[in-house]
């Protein structure tokens, strides 16, 4: 795969990550609120025309679950991209995914 770039910035409420694919343009995010330190929603996920296809919000809600687990957090999948993410692997996400 071409090199993929993934940013991660947040405020006291929300946060956002980005990714990006050297040469191609546009930029793919996934957003969170932050319900409480140990609760966030992911509640959108955008990938632009030029980069679907090509494993950027898959990239993106991977380094969220690694990210979450690391905080000790629990995620409330509301976005739908998230949410079917989360379905097809409930085993495996358990820990981290709150219904």
């Amino acid at each position: 795969m071409t090199d993929l770039t993934i940013r991660y910035v947040e405020s006291d409420t929300k946060g956002r990550y980005s990714s990006e694919i050297e040469g191609v343009p546009g930029e793919a995010e996934l957003t969170i609120s932050k319900a409480t330190p140990q609760l966030i929603i992911a509640d959108h996920t955008f990938v632009p025309e030029t980069l679907r296809g090509k494993g950027s919000a898959m990239a993106l809600i991977q380094r969220l679950i690694a990210d979450a687990r690391e905080k000790k957090q629990r995620i409330v999948p509301l976005c739908p991209f998230v949410r079917a993410y989360s379905e097809k692997h409930k085993d495996e996400l358990s820990d981290v995914i709150q219904w």
